[in-house]
């Protein structure tokens, strides 16, 4: 049994796993398309694995569907423990407060 990298990248897996079974094709097959090694995929699939950007890219064209439905309301609360909740919003008010 694989390990998880992290809840975004299980759901990502599903929808990958997800839209290949609606295509009925194999992960051999989806390898060959993608030009992505079919274990790789694999390890996507099961969540063991976050993909790069240009993997989401390859798969989601062999695929036909939009890469953003890949990763579709996921947010960085999605991947292991964040250290600070902090947004440019937040670091352009406080610089705005220090300069008042």
């Amino acid at each position: 049994m694989s390990i998880s990298h992290s809840p975004a990248a299980e759901e990502i897996g599903r929808r990958v796993r997800k839209a290949r079974n609606a295509r009925q094709i194999s992960l051999e097959d989806l390898g060959h398309l993608s030009e992505i090694n079919w274990t790789t995929i694999g390890k996507i699939e099961r969540g063991a694995s976050s993909p790069t950007v240009e993997s989401l890219v390859r798969i989601a064209t062999a695929l036909e569907i939009d890469p953003g439905s890949l990763i579709s309301g996921i947010t960085s609360d999605d991947y292991r423990q964040r250290q600070h909740r902090l947004t440019a919003r937040d670091l352009i008010a406080a610089r705005q407060a220090n300069n008042n």
